[in-house]
C-alpha cells in the first residue's frame, strides 16, 4: 500500500488550512498517522489518491445508507442540475419533502430546512426558548450536537454544577446557561430540574448517542425523559442527525416508542449533499419567522440540488421498508463474526450495536456513558485502526466514534471485514 501522494497532500493542506483538514477528526490525531485523501467512492468501496482501495464503515458518517454514488440518487442530482444550482427562493420540492418528513417522523407536524447539524441544533434550543420564554437547557456528557457556542460545554463539579466552556472562545457567559447531566441517568435530571425550577427550556439528547461511540439507551430511560419534561413544561429535542432514517424510517423515536416535542435532523436527509432540518409540533413550530418571532434564515437553506436528492432517498426509505431488514441482518452477521473472533482470542472487549451502527469498544467493562466509554483503551484502538487499514477496511479514526453501515455490503464483503478484524486484533497485542 502506497500512500505518497495523500502524504504530499496533507503537507501542502497544513499549509493553508488549519491542521490541513476542515473537520478536526480527519487528522487522524486519535489514531496516529497521516490522514488519506480520497479521490473517489462507490459502492462499499472509497479510493484514495494513491489508488488504494477500502471497504469502508463510515459511510460519510453516516448519510451513505445505501452506499457511495448510488445510480439513483447521483440521477436526481444531475437531473436538478439542468435548471440551476440555486434560486433563494421557494421550490415545491421543499414543500414535498417537508410533507414527507412529517408523514415519516412521528413528532415532526411541521419541519424547517437548513444547511447542516450544527444549524439544526442551534436553531432548535432557540426556538425552545422562545417557546418557553426560558434560558436554560439541560444536554448530556458525550453528545454532540454540532459546534455551536452553547453545545461547547463539559461537566462541572457535579450533577447540578453549571458547565464550564470546553473550546477557547465560548463565553462563560454563554456556559453558565448549559446544564450537564450523564446519560441513562434520571436522578439526575430530577436534581437539575429541583435545582432550576422554571428555568429549563430544553433538554436535548442524542436518543442513541454516538459520539463517544454508540450507546444505547436503557429500558424506559427516554421514556423518564419524556415523563419529566411533560411534567415540568420542558421541551426535549431529540437529536436525530444521525439515527433519523436510520434506524428506521422514523428514526430511534419510532424506533423506541418515544415522542419528542422537537427533532433535529441531518445527514441521510440529504441524501450525501449538505443539509439539516428541525421540526416538531405545530405550536412550537410556529414561533419561528415568519410565522413568530423566533429568527432563523438561510440563503442556501432548501437548496435544489439538496431537495433533489434528500426527497430522492427519503422516497426510497419510504417506499421500501426492506432496506431496514437488509441493513439490521447485515450489521447481526457482522457483530456476531466480531464477537466470535473475540471468544475464539479470549478478549473480552465490548461491542455496542444497533440495526445498522456499531462500536467496538477496548474496553470489558459495559459501556453506558461517557464516563465508561472513557475507560476503553485508545491506544490499543489507534493499533488496531492502522491494522485494518492495511488491511483495506476504513473505520472511523476515533474510539469514540460510531460506525455506519450500508446496503452495499455484500455477504463477501461482510466475510473480509470479519477476517480481517481477527487478524487486525491478534496484530494488535
Amino acid at each position: 500500500m502506497q500512500i505518497t501522494h495523500s502524504k504530499a497532500l496533507f503537507e501542502k493542506a497544513k499549509r493553508y488550512i488549519p491542521g490541513g483538514v476542515n473537520s478536526p477528526v480527519r487528522a487522524f490525531r486519535a489514531v496516529g498517522g497521516d490522514p488519506i485523501f480520497i479521490k473517489r467512492a462507490d459502492g462499499a468501496f472509497i479510493y484514495d489518491e494513491d489508488d488504494n482501495t477500502y471497504i469502508e464503515l463510515i459511510n460519510s458518517w453516516g448519510p451513505m445508507i445505501l452506499g457511495h454514488n448510488h445510480p439513483m440518487i447521483k440521477e436526481a442530482i444531475v437531473r436538478a442540475l439542468e435548471f440551476g444550482t440555486s434560486y433563494g427562493a421557494p421550490t415545491a420540492k421543499e414543500v414535498e419533502i417537508a410533507e414527507l418528513i412529517a408523514s415519516m417522523v412521528p413528532s415532526v407536524e411541521k419541519v424547517r430546512m437548513v444547511n447542516s447539524g450544527t444549524e439544526a441544533t442551534m436553531s432548535a434550543i432557540r426556538v425552545a426558548r422562545g417557546y418557553t420564554g426560558r434560558d436554560k437547557f439541560i444536554k448530556m456528557e458525550g453528545h454532540y450536537h454540532g459546534h455551536g457556542d452553547s453545545f461547547l460545554i463539559s461537566a462541572g463539579s457535579g450533577a447540578i454544577t453549571m458547565g464550564n466552556p470546553d473550546s477557547p472562545g465560548v463565553t462563560k457567559g454563554t456556559a453558565k446557561d448549559t446544564l450537564l447531566a450523564p446519560y441513562n441517568d434520571l436522578e439526575a435530571i430530577e436534581r437539575l430540574v429541583a435545582a432550576n425550577k422554571d428555568e429549563i427550556a430544553a433538554l436535548i439528547l442524542e436518543p442513541v448517542p454516538g459520539n463517544m461511540g454508540l450507546v444505547l439507551p436503557k429500558e424506559g430511560y427516554l421514556q423518564g425523559l419524556r415523563n419529566i419534561c411533560t411534567r415540568e413544561g420542558i421541551v426535549l429535542i431529540f437529536d436525530e442527525v444521525m439515527t433519523g432514517f436510520r434506524l428506521a424510517k422514523g428514526g430511534a423515536q419510532e424506533l423506541f416508542g418515544v415522542i419528542p416535542d422537537m427533532t433535529t435532523l441531518g445527514k441521510i436527509i440529504g441524501g450525501g449533499l449538505p443539509v439539516g432540518a428541525y421540526g416538531g409540533k405545530k405550536e412550537i413550530m410556529e414561533f419561528v419567522s415568519p410565522a413568530g418571532p423566533v429568527y432563523q434564515a438561510g440563503t442556501l437553506s432548501g437548496n435544489p440540488i439538496a431537495m433533489a436528492a434528500g426527497l430522492t432517498m427519503l422516497k426510497h426509505l419510504n417506499q421500501n421498508p426492506e432496506v431496514y431488514t437488509t441493513l439490521n441482518n447485515i450489521g447481526d452477521k457482522l457483530v456476531k463474526g466480531f464477537q466470535t473472533s473475540l471468544n475464539k482470542l479470549g478478549m473480552n472487549y465490548t461491542i455496542n450495536h444497533l440495526g445498522s451502527m456499531y462500536s467496538l469498544f477496548f474496553t470489558d467493562q459495559a459501556v453506558f456513558d461517557f464516563e465508561s466509554a472513557k475507560k476503553s483503551d485508545t491506544v490499543r484502538f489507534g493499533k488496531y485502526f492502522q491494522n485494518m487499514l492495511k488491511r483495506g477496511i476504513y473505520l472511523a479514526p476515533s474510539q469514540y466514534e460510531s460506525l455506519f453501515l450500508s446496503t452495499a455490503l455484500t455477504d463477501d464483503l461482510v466475510e473480509k471485514i470479519i477476517k480481517a478484524n481477527e487478524e487486525s486484533l491478534k496484530e494488535s497485542f
